[in-house]
């Protein structure tokens, strides 16, 4: 059984661990409160910015010499945002630990958030967000979010246009102020490390001060049950999506079964009954998403203006039918994808240190690898068909991009 270890500083910051012995490396992920959500309003896309400002000069260090540092350890890092955080994580050899661990506090605590660099990172932001026109599957399924979660956690991490160029040094060094409270903090490392010595020196950075005020959200639903956005091109873009218990309601594992009985394998009711069988479709596929109050299963097409009206129908026959019934051999496929996944996860210091952040948040508790792999083999056609009869696809949020507009029959 894999050990699991917890600390809590006093100022309520939240450390965990999953130590994994066999292995020379070590990864740890930090979840810091500045998510998309939980930004001014004027401000969609500052998360992205900052993701990368953050790294231009932090403690007593340049730029340069920051990524210097960085470099001189080995270190292989990572920024993301997601709805309620953003995340920096990073892997390196275990010896790298220690110092790695000084710049990075550095980097979060005491960035230098230079105005001379600020430009840069807000450049690049703008640069991503404009490629989507050159990618509109991914913008397709970004507009879907949008429509599909209340607002404010369906807003673009990758922000807007108009809200990213008003952005300023100061504006920005505001919200990091605001945001990078490390009583709200969620720090977990997995791989090679002395726990103990990890808490104290996680103390000795960020056991600050300890009052913080709460951010407080009021979602509201402003989206349409479906909206098109013109393009010109031989190309139709579907995004889907409904609604499902988030994953702390205790029907997760039933969900992600369903979800790779739809779209797990190229022998899935999706890739066989779209694409295959019909010829409707080049690309097609379904994916869990989840914040912790909302959830959604969606669902991307790729298709022809002609077909894309069957496109649409088909992919949600499938989806209401899947409550009718599912086949052994559907759920023993379904179970060894889960498995090969988990057992990928396993194997990676740096998911598994993701994981386990993301279900304290998510769970109030960390799931051990034993738990999931138990919930994965005990699942039965069953229990994957009652939770989707309490839990039934009512409605759909549809997004299409391309030349004329899909006239739905959901």
């Amino acid at each position: 059984m894999s050990k699991l270890d917890f600390y809590k500083l006093k100022n309520g910051m939240v450390l965990l661990g999953e130590p994994i012995d066999h292995v020379q490396s070590v990864s740890f992920h930090f979840l810091l409160p500045a998510g998309a959500a939980l930004l001014p309003n004027d401000c969609c896309g500052a998360g992205a910015v900052i993701g990368d400002w953050l790294f231009r000069g932090a403690g007593n260090r340049n730029s340069r010499q920051l990524i210097e540092a960085i470099d001189s350890l080995g270190i292989h890092w990572n920024t993301g945002v997601s709805a309620e955080h953003l995340s920096i994580s990073a892997s390196m050899e275990a010896d790298s630990l220690r110092p790695a661990l000084e710049l990075f506090a550095d980097i979060i605590l005491r960035p230098t958030m230079a105005p001379d660099q600020f430009e840069l990172s807000r450049q690049l932001a703008v640069n991503e967000l404009q490629g989507l026109d050159d990618d509109p599957r991914d913008k397709v399924m970004i507009a879907l979010k949008e429509q599909f979660f209340p607002d404010p956690y369906g807003r673009s991490t990758m922000g807007e246009l108009t809200q990213l160029r008003g952005l300023t040094p100061e504006k920005t060094a505001a919200i990091i102020k605001q945001c990078f409270h490390p009583s709200q903090m969620i720090f977990a490392i997995s791989g090679k490390y002395d726990f103990d010595a990890v808490c104290r020196q996680m103390e000795q950075f960020f056991n600050g001060d300890t009052s913080y005020e709460p951010f407080v959200i009021n979602p509201e639903y402003k989206g349409q049950s479906y909206v098109h956005y013109p393009s010109g091109g031989a190309q139709v873009h579907i995004g889907l999506m409904t609604a499902i218990p988030p994953i702390n309601q205790g029907c997760y594992y039933e969900l992600m079964a369903a979800v790779s009985v739809l779209s797990g394998s190229m022998s899935s009711r999706l890739f066989t009954e779209v694409r295959e069988k019909r010829g409707l479709c080049y690309a097609v596929g379904a994916r869990y998403r989840s914040t912790k109050d909302y959830a959604g299963i969606s669902c991307y097409a790729g298709t022809t203006p002609d077909k894309a009206q069957e496109t649409l129908d088909v992919i949600i026959e499938q989806f209401n039918q899947l409550k009718n019934g599912i086949a052994e051999d559907e759920m023993q496929r379904a179970q060894v994808g889960l498995k090969t996944s988990l057992i990928m996860q396993c194997e990676s210091t740096a998911s598994r240190a993701a994981g386990i952040a993301g279900d304290h948040y998510l769970l109030g508790r960390v799931r051990g690898i034993e738990e999931i792999r138990d919930k994965i083999a005990n699942l039965k056609p069953a229990d994957v068909e009652k939770t989707l009869q309490k839990h039934p696809f009512e409605k759909y949020t549809v997004v299409t991009i391309g030349p004329k507009e899909i006239i739905s029959n959901q």
